[in-house]
């Protein structure tokens, strides 16, 4: 079969309800794309692996979940407001703008081809709003252009809620916003879209250490929990750093069109907390942070054994949630050669991960014995809590069975004359296209076992 593609997936988001364009009934918007009933579940279940990663199997890591809209003050003394932006050129001759920095070619439109571009300037990415009845309309908030800096304000509320001693994390997921130039690669890269993100707070001796920790859990969990085969991830070290940064790496995934960033993990230094505390003069801050007149609370940790009052360091591991979903779809889209002219597509997903976990199929359409016993299954199905389960009443069971492959549902019961007679049903397996036949009694213990897988 042909080599997937970004394509394959687009198509098969739309045609099976995962993903659709934005306000598509008024031609779209760039960069903003709204989730169906299948893609909220792939979201959801790859949201709750993480969040369960990071919260639930630690000790020493706290949850957050910050508003959206900040204040303006905040991203000023971030560094946001002042420099932000990506370079932006346009082109003389079709008028069509671009990131110079993303461009196949700096010196062609990739549009037209004129060699007609103009010099780039800082186009500011963050979303600015005038909040309240301003008389001006001047910005006075921005909708938030990543999740990190809404958990270093937040970082005193959080230790005085939860007394921590170092390391401690916060991890927070949430909707970012960036105002991107030219939005590609379908939800690669959007003007709104899902951080997953952890800010781990280290003593400044023990930086080097927490971040080769975080590299190693952070691949480990793209390989063990989603499944993604090792040879298709590798670390890229950032070549030149943030004048903040002391050391930074993309997790990349190897997409159809080659490896690009799926996640980050970035040894911060104490930039983010000092530049956000108040009385910066008392602490020795390593980074070079703005003179911070406004805020006012010290983001300060103070060790219970030495007494000592300092800034934390921070490790912190970035991943891009919509890029993951795209990840875990393109490595588990299949196309099958079935033989005598036949094909199909199939969503080979962890069961856990599949926004379906098992599909209940009566052979015939509204026949009332068969509709009964399907409805209780389902119903005990439900009962057990793993999930979504669908009933199918359309009584077309090959129909039911491709769509359920390319949904990724690991496992359809059928329900059919057979089972009136004997109590027993057909589980017609999705990887393998297999079926065995199961009493009625077993159809809840045998689901539960796939779905663990």
């Amino acid at each position: 079969m042909p080599a997937k593609t970004v394509n394959d997936i687009v198509a098969l988001c739309k045609r099976r309800g995962f993903i659709f364009t934005g306000s598509e009934i008024y031609g779209g918007l760039g960069g903003a794309y709204d989730y169906g009933p299948y893609g909220v579940e792939l979201m959801k279940n790859i949201r709750n692996a993480w969040w369960n990663s990071m919260i639930y199997s630690r000790n020493d890591i706290e949850g957050l979940d910050a508003a959206l809209i900040s204040n303006r003050l905040m991203w000023k003394y971030s560094g946001h407001e002042a420099s932000f932006s990506d370079p932006l050129v346009e082109c003389k001759k079709c008028g069509a703008r671009m990131r110079q920095d993303k461009m196949r070619d700096p010196t062609k439109c990739d549009n037209c081809g004129s060699t007609e571009i103009t010099e780039p300037r800082a186009y500011q990415l963050m979303m600015g709003l005038s909040i309240g009845a301003m008389a001006d309309g001047a910005i006075n908030a921005y909708l938030r252009p990543e999740t990190a800096t809404t958990t270093y304000v937040n970082f005193k509320n959080v230790l005085d809620a939860k007394p921590h001693k170092l390391p401690f994390g916060i991890a927070q997921i949430g909707k970012a916003f960036r105002n991107e130039i030219s939005p590609r690669g379908f939800v690669f890269r959007m003007r709104e879209f899902e951080q997953a993100e952890m800010q781990y707070f280290v003593n400044p001796s023990d930086d080097e250490k927490y971040f080769e920790m975080w590299k190693a859990t952070r691949l480990a969990w793209w390989i063990d929990t989603l499944g993604i085969p090792a040879e298709k991830l590798r670390f890229l070290p950032h070549e030149k750093l943030a004048h903040y940064a002391k050391a930074a790496v993309d997790i990349e995934y190897e997409f159809p069109d080659g490896f690009d960033e799926v996640e980050g993990v970035h040894n911060r230094q104490d930039f983010d907390l000092g530049s956000h505390t108040k009385s910066q003069d008392e602490f020795e801050i390593h980074a070079k942070v703005l003179d911070n007149k406004d805020s006012t609370t010290k983001l300060a940790y103070s060790d219970p054994q030495s007494g000592e009052s300092f800034i934390p360091y921070v490790i912190e591991t970035a991943m891009g949630v919509n890029r993951a979903m795209l990840a875990v779809m393109i490595e588990a889209y299949t196309e099958e050669d079935l033989g005598d002219g036949k094909s199909r597509i199939v969503l080979k997903l962890k069961p856990w991960l599949s926004p379906v976990k098992a599909a209940v199929i009566p052979l015939a359409r509204n026949v009332p014995e068969l509709l009964e016993i399907s409805n209780n299954i389902e119903n005990d199905l439900r009962k057990l809590g793993i999930g979504r389960i669908e009933l199918e009443n359309s009584g077309n069971i090959g129909k039911n069975y491709r769509r359920h492959d390319e949904i990724g549902t690991p496992v359809c019961i059928t329900v059919d004359h057979q089972t009136i007679e004997d109590g027993t049903v057909t589980l017609r397996y999705r990887d393998t296209m297999d079926q065995v036949r199961v009493p009625i009694a077993d159809v809840p213990s045998k689901v539960l076992e796939i779905v663990k897988q």
